[in-house]
């Protein structure tokens, strides 16, 4: 198997090298520590928790079966009917956005995105730093 390098830094006239093997070593590093994030252990707690809520899941039931018939209406070309049926869904999702656990799995979120965003980032920002730093 043949092993690329990429250079990492460059010191005087000595290049020094890192095999795609070592970066997917700590990229995979890097997941297991955001793993265990606050951010990340909270959202996932938050995930099961409304996976869990029996009236979350009665409410998307609710919104699947009302979709199939949105698209049957539409198929049938009954407009009214299927205007009248995406309200209703909108209403089921509005119903669904109030519920405080649905509030607190998105603010889970948001923070866990804002985590891996700002990394991301701080990564971006170091390689572009760096390798403008080589020319």
């Amino acid at each position: 198997m043949k092993t690329t390098h990429f250079p990492l830094i460059k010191n005087g006239d000595v290049i020094v090298t890192v095999s795609k093997e070592e970066i997917m070593k700590k990229a995979t590093e890097l997941r297991d520590a955001l793993q265990q994030t606050e951010e990340v252990s909270f959202y996932r707690l938050a995930e099961e928790r409304i996976n869990a809520n029996s009236k979350v899941a009665a409410k998307v039931s609710k919104i699947k079966l009302l979709q199939k018939e949105a698209v049957n209406l539409e198929h049938y070309q009954k407009l009214e009917a299927m205007k009248q049926t995406e309200s209703q869904i909108d209403n089921v999702r509005a119903d669904i956005d109030s519920l405080p656990i649905v509030t607190e799995f998105r603010r889970a979120q948001e923070d866990a995105n804002d985590l891996l965003q700002s990394i991301t980032t701080e990564i971006t920002t170091k390689v572009t730093t760096e390798l403008e730093k080589e020319n």
